[in-house]
C-alpha cells in the first residue's frame, strides 16, 4: 500500500467517526426531548385530576382532614354537653336555694309579726286592767265649753291649731303579778278609809313583795343579749330558771329592743322574758348544748 492510500483510508475512518458522534448528539436530545413532553404531560393530567378531584394523593390528604375535622367536632360537642349539663345543675341548686331561703323568711317574719300582735293585745288588756284598777274611764268624756256670742265689731277668732299630743306608750318592765301587786297598793292609799269588806281588794290574795336581792348585767345590742358576762343570740338553746327553781329547756326565737322571745323545747310555746326580769333574778338563763 501506498502512502497516498494509506492517508486517504485514515480520512475516511476520521470521518465515519465524526459522522457517528453526530448521529449520537442527535439521539441524546431527541430523547431528551421525549422525556420532558412525557413529564409535562404527566404534570397536567395530575392538574386535570386535581380540578376534577380524582387525583389519588389529593383524596387521602381530603380524607385525612375530614377526619381531623370530624374529630373537633365531635370534641365540641362533648364540651358543649357537659357545659350545659354544669349550668343545669347550677341552675337547679340556685333554685332549691332560693326557694328554701324565701320559705324561711317568710317563716321568720309571720313569726314576728305574730309576736308583735301578741305583745300590743298584751299592752292594751294590761291597759284596760289599769284602768279599772284605778277607778278610771276608758271612754272620751267630751269637754263642755261655753261660746260667747260675738259682737258685730270684735275680730274672727283663730282656731288653735296646735298639734294634739301623741297618746303614750307603756312598756312594762313588770311581771302580771307585780303589777296586780303594785295596782292594789295603789288603790289602797287612793281610797278612802272604809270598813273593809270581803269583796274589796284588801281581801284579794296577793303576792308577798320581793325582797332584794341579787342583780345581773343584761342589756340587747344589734340583736344579741348580754346577759351574765355571756352573749345569747336567736335560734340559741338555753335553760331557764325560774324564781320557783323550775328548770326549763327552750330556744331563743327572737330578741327585740327591750325584751327576748324564747320557745319551750317540751310544747313549743313562747314565753316574753323581759330585761328587768333577768336584772332583778326573776328569771336566770343558763346555756346548754344545742343537741
Amino acid at each position: 500500500m501506498s502512502p497516498d492510500e494509506g492517508c486517504a483510508l485514515n480520512y475516511t475512518e476520521d470521518a465515519s467517526e465524526t459522522d457517528l458522534a453526530k448521529h449520537d448528539d442527535e439521539d441524546y436530545v431527541e430523547i431528551k426531548e421525549q422525556m420532558y413532553q412525557e413529564k409535562l404531560a404527566s404534570l397536567k393530567r395530575q392538574l386535570q385530576q386535581l380540578q376534577e378531584g380524582t387525583l389519588q394523593e389529593y383524596q387521602k390528604r381530603m380524607k385525612k382532614l375530614d377526619q381531623q375535622y370530624k374529630e373537633r367536632l365531635r370534641n365540641a360537642d362533648l364540651f358543649f354537653q357537659l357545659e350545659t349539663d354544669q349550668v343545669e345543675r347550677n341552675y337547679i341548686k340556685e333554685k332549691k336555694a332560693a326557694v328554701k331561703e324565701f320559705d324561711d323568711k317568710k317563716v321568720e317574719l309571720k313569726e314576728n309579726l305574730i309576736a308583735e300582735l301578741e305583745e300590743k293585745k298584751k299592752m292594751i288588756e294590761n291597759e284596760k286592767l289599769t284602768m279599772e284598777l284605778t277607778g278610771d274611764s276608758m271612754e272620751v268624756k267630751p269637754i263642755m265649753t261655753r261660746k260667747l256670742r260675738r259682737r258685730p265689731n270684735d275680730p274672727v277668732p283663730i282656731p288653735d291649731k296646735r298639734r294634739k299630743p301623741a297618746p303614750a306608750q307603756l312598756n312594762y318592765l313588770l311581771t302580771e303579778e307585780q303589777i296586780m301587786e303594785d295596782l292594789r297598793m295603789l288603790n289602797k292609799l287612793k281610797s278612802p278609809k272604809r270598813p273593809a269588806s270581803p269583796s274589796s281588794p284588801e281581801h284579794l290574795p296577793s303576792t308577798p313583795l320581793e325582797t332584794p336581792s341579787q342583780r345581773y348585767e343584761a342589756r340587747i345590742e344589734e340583736g344579741k343579749l348580754y346577759y351574765d358576762k355571756r352573749w345569747y343570740h336567736k335560734s340559741q338553746a338555753i335553760y331557764l330558771e325560774s324564781k320557783e327553781n323550775a328548770k326549763i329547756s327552750c330556744v331563743i326565737s327572737s330578741v327585740g329592743t327591750n325584751e327576748i322571745w324564747v320557745r319551750k323545747t317540751s310544747d313549743s310555746t313562747k314565753m316574753r322574758i323581759y330585761l328587768g326580769q333577768l336584772q332583778r333574778g326573776a328569771f336566770i338563763i343558763r346555756r346548754r348544748s344545742a343537741a
